[in-house]
C-alpha cells in the first residue's frame, strides 16, 4: 500500500487545521503551523517547504546545527526552538533560531538577555499537568517568573508554550490547553504554542496560535 507523501499528509493537516477554525469561530490565518523536522532529513525538510511550510521547527541544537548547511537556500523560512535548551547552548541557539519556545526557567532566560544580540522572541514553558518528567514553570510561580523575564533586556516574551499530557482522546487534554489559555490572558499574552500530531484540532479549538506538528506531516519517524 503506497504511503501519503509529505504534501498530501501537509493538506491534510491544512483542512483539519481549517476545520477546527470553523467550528469555533477563528480564521485559519491565526493559527502557525510549525513542522517539526525532528528525527527527518533535509530532503524531507525540503519537501515540507516545497509544500508550503514556512515555519520549521527542531527539538535539538546539535541536529539543527547538522543539518542547517544542506537547508541554507531555503525561502523566508523562520526557524523555531521548541526542545528544552541547555544554558550552554544558548549562544548557538540564538544564531540557529529565530524563536525559542522552551524558556522553563528565569536562569535560562537569563542566559538568553545575555547572550542576544537583538530583541530574542520567546515563549515560557508552562508544566500545565505538573508532570515531573516535563520542563516549564508551574501555574502558581508563572506569574512572578514572567515579570522577571519580562523585565530582562532584549527579552520579547510572545506567549505560552505546553506540552500536553498523553491521553487516549484529545478531548482529555482539553483542560491542559484550557488552563494554559486562560493563564496568558491573566498575563496579557496572546500567543498560545500548543498541540501536536496527536491533539491539535483540540488545539485550536481551545485558542492556539502555534501548532508543533511533526508525524501528521512527516509521517513515522524511523
Amino acid at each position: 500500500m503506497r504511503l501519503p507523501t509529505i504534501a498530501e499528509r501537509a493538506e491534510h493537516v491544512r483542512l483539519l487545521t481549517a476545520a477546527a477554525c470553523r467550528r469555533c469561530g477563528r480564521s485559519p490565518e491565526d493559527v502557525t503551523i510549525v513542522a517539526i523536522t525532528k528525527g527527518f532529513p533535509p530532503a524531507a525538510i525540503q519537501q515540507a517547504v516545497s509544500a508550503g511550510f514556512r515555519h520549521l521547527g527542531e527539538n535539538r541544537v546539535q541536529e539543527a546545527q547538522a543539518k542547517r548547511p544542506a537547508l541554507a537556500d531555503l525561502p523566508g523560512v523562520t526557524w523555531h526552538m521548541v526542545g528544552h535548551l541547555q544554558s550552554n547552548k544558548v549562544k548557538t541557539a540564538l544564531e540557529l533560531f529565530d524563536i525559542i519556545h522552551s524558556v522553563d526557567s528565569l536562569h535560562l532566560a537569563e542566559a538568553i538577555s545575555r547572550r542576544a544580540l537583538r530583541e530574542a522572541p520567546v515563549f515560557l514553558e508552562v508544566n500545565v499537568g505538573g508532570e515531573v518528567t516535563k520542563h516549564g514553570f508551574t501555574l502558581a510561580e508563572l506569574p512572578q517568573r514572567y515579570e522577571s523575564i519580562a523585565r530582562l533586556p532584549k527579552m520579547d516574551v510572545r506567549g505560552l508554550m505546553t506540552v500536553a499530557p498523553l491521553a487516549p482522546h484529545p478531548d482529555g487534554v482539553r483542560p491542559v490547553f484550557r488552563r494554559l489559555r486562560e493563564a496568558a490572558a491573566a498575563l496579557g499574552l496572546r500567543e498560545l504554542s500548543m498541540g501536536m500530531s496527536d491533539d491539535f484540532e483540540a488545539a485550536v479549538e481551545e485558542g492556539a496560535t502555534h501548532l508543533r506538528i511533526g508525524r501528521a506531516i512527516f509521517g513515522e519517524r524511523k
